[in-house]
Parts: structure tokens; sequence; C-alpha cells
């Protein structure tokens, strides 16, 4: 019963001693989650660096761990699984002054197979550690082949995971 009280409590805490999700110029975040998409599930890295009050870059990078397999194709080659792009974000929470817990941030991203999109939101739940989830989508793709693997980093994809500031 003890440690049910002290988690609990410390459950509680955690909730009342919340970091601001986005803290503008200065504010560092790494992110870890699974990114869902048609085709292949993969592990996705993610890093933001604010610049301003409501603005931020980063970088995202993502590797296809589980994929379904085309049928008379051979598995996917490492080229065809990663992804690494360039993002900038407009961190909009204290604009729609929302909870300073969460953060809304649209952006735009530019990487190794497209020009995209892309919209999430965070919350802490404590100084360094919160949820993220990001919806992204391609905007131009660099080529128009839609043969092979090509299109498993071509597509709307859906992120989940977790955000730890630095």
């Amino acid at each position: 019963m003890k440690k049910v009280a002290l988690i609990t409590a410390l459950f509680a805490f955690s909730f009342i001693h919340a970091q601001q999700a986005f803290s503008g110029k200065g504010d560092q975040k790494f992110s870890v989650g699974v990114n869902l998409q048609n085709g292949g599930n993969a592990i996705q890295l993610a890093s933001d660096f604010g610049l301003g009050e409501n603005l931020s870059y980063g970088f995202v990078g993502s590797y296809i761990l589980g994929f379904d397999r085309l049928n008379g194709a051979s598995k996917p080659a490492f080229k065809d699984r990663f992804d690494a792009k360039v993002r900038i974000n407009a961190n909009l929470g204290s604009v729609l002054q929302i909870d300073e817990k969460l953060d809304v941030y649209p952006g735009l991203s530019l990487g190794l197979k497209n020009f995209g999109g892309h919209v999430g939101m965070r919350y802490l739940f404590t100084n360094g550690f919160g949820l993220f989830s990001e919806a992204g989508f391609p905007i131009a793709k660099y080529e128009n082949k839609d043969r092979g693997y090509y299109n498993l980093n071509n597509q709307f994809t859906f992120s989940i995971g977790a955000v730890f500031n630095m």
C-alpha cells in the first residue's frame, strides 16, 4: 500500500510541476517513437531546437523495420528503408493560448525522398518527459516512379512516441 501511495504522489507531483512544452529560443527536445504507415512500420528519431519565441528547426530520421514484401520483389535495400529530413516548425502553443504543457506545431520538411509537411503535438508531463504524436505527408516527390519500394518513405505517416528535454 505504501508503494501505491508513493507512486500516486510522484505522479501527481509530476503533473503539478510540469514544464512548458516549448519555451522558445534555446529550447531543445529529443523524441523517439514509432512511425506507422502503409507497407511498413519504422522507428523514428527526431530533435528540435528553438530559434525564437515560436519557431524551431530540427532533424528527423526513420528506418523501416517491418515491411510488407512486394510480390516478386526482393526485400527493400537500406536506401529504401531509411529517410532523413531537415525541418522547421511553427510552435503555436503560446499563440493559441492553450495549456503551457501542450504544444501544437505545423511545419515543413526537406528530406532525402521528398519535400513535405507535418503537423504534430507534444504534451510534457514533467520537466523532462512527455508524449508526442505527429502526422506527415509528402507535398512533392523527387521522382515520379511508383515501382518497387520507392513509396515506403513517400506517403502519409503517423508517428507517436516519447519526447525528452535535452
